[in-house]
Formats: structure tokens, C-alpha cells, sequence
């Protein structure tokens, strides 16, 4: 696959339009790139996502791992809402500090039904802090 399906702008327009309460108290998600297979999403730091001792709390590394994968996904088969979640995997690999998060997306097979991901997520000076892995269900199209 040489180009995407939905450009850039015709992604963050879905999941805009499609999930508005990802960006509830105020945009954080930010679409950055998307690729033939793939897709970068930066978590802007906000307090909400912090926990206590000043580092960015699992559960918002992982909406955002979850997040990037399926912008990925979109970019590649186009505007399908129903394509879910069906598993996720995380490894936290060290303490985030209290600043902005991005998220590289790679598409390792985007089949009819299934897609299978990962998503490095990188701190400040490029520290890997989360690696994950995702399987989505893709609906009959």
C-alpha cells in the first residue's frame, strides 16, 4: 500500500465527528501523521491525565495507544465506525514525566475482518515508556 485511504485531515474530521468525547475538557489528542500503515497521535500534557507523583497515569497511555491504532486503522480502509477493539496488550517500561506523550502506530497486518497493531509511546527525549499491541475487528464493508 503506497497511500492511505482517508488523508490526514479526512481522519481527524471522523473521529472528530464520530467520538467528540475523546476531546471532552478540552482537545488532548492530537492526529499528527498518517501513513500506509501506520499513524502518529501526541497526548498533550493536561493535569487530568497525571497522577499522583507527577507522571502520566496507565489508563491514559492506553487510550491513547488505543486511540492511534484505530486512526491507523481508519486511514487505511476508510470511514468505518464499527471496526472495535477486541484485544490490547501493555507493557509500561518506565515513569513517564508530566509532558507531552506521542504515539507511533504500525499496522502489522490489516486484513478484511482483522487488524493487528503496535504503538511505541515515547516522553520527552524520546524515552520509551509504553510499548502496546492491539487486534480490531473490521465489520463487513
Amino acid at each position: 500500500m503506497s497511500t492511505t485511504v482517508l488523508s490526514l485531515a479526512e481522519t481527524r474530521d471522523f473521529l472528530d465527528r464520530e467520538f467528540p468525547q475523546m476531546q471532552a475538557g478540552g482537545r488532548a489528542y492530537h492526529l499528527e501523521a498518517v501513513a500506509p500503515l501506520g499513524a502518529r497521535m501526541r497526548l498533550e500534557a493536561h493535569e487530568r491525565f497525571l497522577r499522583p507523583g507527577a507522571t502520566v497515569s496507565g489508563p491514559a497511555m492506553m487510550a491513547l495507544a488505543d486511540y492511534a491504532l484505530y486512526a491507523a486503522i481508519l486511514a487505511n480502509i476508510g470511514p468505518v465506525a464499527l471496526a472495535v477493539t477486541t484485544s490490547l496488550n501493555f507493557n509500561f517500561l518506565r515513569k513517564p514525566a508530566s509532558g507531552d506523550l506521542m504515539a507511533e502506530a504500525r499496522l502489522m497486518k490489516l486484513g478484511r475482518r482483522l487488524a493487528v497493531g503496535e504503538v511505541l509511546i515515547t516522553a520527552a527525549g524520546d524515552d520509551l515508556v509504553c510499548h502496546a499491541t492491539g487486534t480490531y475487528s473490521i465489520p463487513p464493508r
